[in-house]
């Protein structure tokens, strides 16, 4: 974030990755959706866009064509111009944007401010790791891989500009390839506060637990867990799960998401205006926990 002016600060962000679907186009809109995610995630407003992305040369690049214009369309609906970019070889396509955007000073949403008292929410339903690793297998079933479609593809721009409409929000963050966990741990150390999450308020896409109930989890899940769940060198763990946590809700908590919803905390008071505003937007929300004196993510 640079700050330009008493009422504008520039916000700037870049990320791109391989496909997590089959088609060219969906996989390009949800990469561009995924890095716009960024600067909402701050409270900010996406205008201008770079796109950076990597091809192989022995595929048509009709392809390519699909990818960019799916990314294309994605800036498109969230008002923003994809004014250039850069190409080079690879050999896995790779796609991705860096945005720009502005936020006012005053209004910047960070990690660092959730309360003790808070209550938590969460815009979109977790598992888009665990269904995209499904479907690379071939074995998520077509309901699955349209839910998990159409929740990356789906811009969090209407969840961000409700969040700006209600002062009494400080603190968020989205959520992407460091999982609910991790992402809340990160709130967690940078608020000095420990969250509480509540895996029975967890919204879930469908089928996502019976993927995960029969082993078909993304890499990343397991390198979250081990990170997250093991003590450090001053023996802190950053992520403590109860034991009634089973398996399979587990590993939607540290699964590696793309595109994922936010994570905002608004004190208790505040929460049925919020959950009321969210409803006249008609934007999915979900409280799945709070916010006490402590350290760290107590997941129960």
């Amino acid at each position: 974030m640079w700050r330009i002016d008493d009422a504008r600060a520039l916000v700037q962000t870049v990320d791109f990755f391989p496909p997590v679907v089959d088609d060219p186009y969906v996989y390009g809109w949800i990469a561009a959706a995924n890095a716009l995610s960024d600067i909402y995630a701050m409270g900010g407003e996406p205008f201008l866009a770079l796109a950076v992305a990597g091809f192989p040369d022995d595929l048509p690049l009709e392809i390519l064509g699909d990818i960019l214009r799916g990314g294309a369309d994605a800036a498109a609906e969230a008002g923003v111009v994809i004014a250039g970019g850069h190409t080079v070889t690879d050999a896995e396509p790779k796609y991705g944007l860096s945005v720009s955007g502005f936020v006012h000073p005053d209004r910047i949403l960070t990690k660092g401010a959730v309360m003790a008292g808070d209550v938590l929410f969460l815009t979109k339903p977790l598992g888009t790791g665990i269904i995209t690793t499904g479907i690379k297998r071939g074995i998520a079933s077509v309901p699955a891989e349209a839910a998990a479609v159409a929740s990356m593809q789906r811009l969090n721009r209407g969840a961000a500009r409700v969040l700006r409409d209600i002062p009494a929000i400080r603190a968020c963050t989205d959520i992407t390839g460091y999982a609910l966990a991790g992402h809340a741990s990160e709130m967690a150390q940078a608020s000095g506060v420990e969250l509480r999450i509540d895996t029975s308020r967890l919204p879930i896409l469908i089928d996502a637990l019976t993927l995960a109930g029969a082993g078909c989890v993304p890499g990343g899940t397991g390198r979250n867990r081990d990170y997250l769940a093991t003590p450090d060198a001053g023996g802190v763990t950053r992520v403590r799960l109860a034991a009634g946590v089973d398996e399979p809700v587990s590993a939607v908590v540290f699964d590696p998401q793309t595109s994922g919803g936010l994570l905002f905390a608004v004190a208790a008071s505040h929460a049925d205006a919020v959950r009321e505003a969210f409803t006249l937007a008609g934007e999915p929300l979900w409280m799945i926990g709070d916010a006490a004196s402590g350290h760290g993510v107590h997941v129960s």
